[in-house]
Order: structure tokens, then sequence, then C-alpha cells
């Protein structure tokens, strides 16, 4: 068996230092895996598809069917003839868990994408900004 020359070791002890600094992450981007995409040198969780409710991914759904489930009695109420304001109480309780539950996602969406965003800077924090802004308006107008 031959030694290995210079190269191939040099190659080895790179490939061992990204096994070790996490599966092929790149030094430049902090031991930050890169998946490929590079803005700006930064990389982020949204870069890779995951989105700022991803942590919270089985609560939302596990509230949104619960709301889905007070729709479905609304339309029960109306089916059964039940006296409007009894009716009326209960659309605006829906309302209100639809509402508490766009503010929860606004702020994950504040506190990751646009975070993200602030992380890269130039246009694309700007363009996040301006996207965040007409969600809260049409958040305001309901």
């Amino acid at each position: 068996m031959q030694a290995p020359t210079e190269t191939e070791e040099a190659g080895s002890d790179r490939a061992g230092s990204e096994d070790v600094a996490g599966g092929g992450a790149d030094v430049e981007t902090g031991g930050v895996e890169t998946g490929g995409v590079e803005a700006g040198g930064v990389v982020t969780d949204h870069d890779r598809g995951i989105h700022g409710y991803h942590k919270q991914k089985a609560e939302h759904l596990k509230r949104l069917r619960r709301i889905e489930g007070q729709i479905r009695g609304l339309q029960r109420m109306v089916d059964e003839d039940v006296y409007c304001i009894d009716i009326l109480t209960q659309v605006s309780a829906s309302t209100k868990a639809l509402q508490s539950f766009a503010l929860q996602l606004l702020e994950e969406h504040l506190r990751h994408c646009v975070a993200d965003a602030a992380l890269k800077g130039g246009e694309e924090i700007d363009a996040k900004v301006e996207e965040a802004t007409k969600a809260i308006g049409r958040l305001l107008r309901t």
C-alpha cells in the first residue's frame, strides 16, 4: 500500500473537519450547513424552506382543528335554528380564535422570516418589512 500524497492528506483532514463541524458545514458561514444556497454569505433556515411556525406546527394544527370545530358548530346551530344571538356569540368566539392564531403566526413570522432577512440586509429586508406591514394592515381591517 502506498502512503497518501500531501493533497490526499489535506483532503482527508478537510473532510474530517467538515464532519466535526456538522456534516459538510462551510467554515465561511460560521459552521452552518449551506445546502448550496448562499446570498451575501449568510444562509438561514428560511433558505432551507423552514418557516417561522415550523417548531409550533403540531400545536398550530391542533388549534386550527379546534377552530374548525367551532365553525362546524356554527353550521349545526344554523341547521338547528338556534337563537340568533347565540349564533353571533359563537361567531365572535370563532373570530377571536382566528385573530389570536393570526397574531401568533405574525409574531413567528417577524421573529423568524423577517429576522432572517435582516441578517442578509439589502432589498430582502425591505421586501419582508413591506410584506409584514401589509399583512398587519389586512389583520387590522378585519
